[in-house]
């Protein structure tokens, strides 16, 4: 693995996918198999303060992590590439779309923070805010955003990994970059194809919420919802995933 990125794949399309808040480039593990190698390069880099690049400095915005997902780009000489996000990272690809559109070839968001950011209540705050100090709070977090229907082994699973590869300040520092962050005025029209992946049991960045933004701002933009699965499509139905993004990604001119 070079530094910052793991590339899977030698096909001519090149797509460059950002993972989520309780991830790293290593959490696509689960979908890795099903993808088709031939067609497409995918490339799966980590943040700043996740999986190798734990400890590399960074004021974890959504600005940085953008000028990142260019210089991915730069390095493997992509013009233009197809961008993934899932969670916090489909905030951060779409904030590339808007510092440079010309390098979008298209847009893909696995239950997407929205350009807008997310609203909280008080104790829906209390829950994410305190989650970078305490293991616990993750693990509640995982699994209301999977509808509280999933084994607790695998939860575990998840904060474990979350632990393991992520840095506790730029962990809480990209809460701040995803939940308080509101730039949809910037993307708001643009005419790239879309495609947001969201499961059906997703309480807060399910079908409803991509509806009243994603599809309210981009005019190509279609919406799937993946039965039997929450906010973690990439481990709860990882075929599925692979079908519905590939699918849309062969038509991309």
């Amino acid at each position: 693995m070079a530094k910052g990125f793991d590339i899977v794949g030698d096909g001519a399309h090149t797509v460059i996918a950002v993972h989520g808040w309780l991830g790293s480039a290593g959490a696509w593990r689960s979908l890795v198999p099903h993808l088709d190698t031939a067609t497409f390069r995918y490339v799966f880099m980590n943040l700043r303060g996740y999986g190798d690049r734990r400890d590399e400095p960074g004021e974890h915005t959504l600005a940085e992590a953008a000028t990142d997902v260019l210089a991915v780009a730069d390095a493997l000489s992509a013009d233009r590439v197809s961008l993934v996000g899932h969670s916090l990272g489909g905030a951060v690809v779409q904030r590339v779309l808007a510092d440079a559109p010309d390098r979008v070839r298209s847009l893909v968001g696995i239950s997407p923070v929205p350009a807008s950011g997310v609203p909280f209540d008080d104790e829906g705050w209390a829950l994410f805010s305190g989650a970078a100090a305490n293991p616990g709070n993750r693990r509640a977090i995982v699994d209301l955003t999977t509808g509280n229907r999933l084994t607790g082994v695998w939860l575990d699973a998840v904060v474990r990994h979350s632990l393991d590869h992520s840095d506790e300040r730029a962990f809480a520092d990209y809460l701040l970059a995803w939940a308080k962050t509101d730039f949809h005025t910037e993307i708001e029209g643009n005419p790239v194809p879309v495609k947001v992946i969201v499961g059906e049991h997703d309480p807060a960045l399910g079908e409803q919420t991509m509806r009243q933004t994603f599809t309210q701002w981009y005019p190509n933009c279609t919406v799937d919802v993946l039965a039997n699965c929450g906010h973690y499509a990439i481990d709860e139905t990882p075929v599925a995933l692979a079908t519905s993004l590939e699918s849309f990604l062969r038509e991309v001119p």
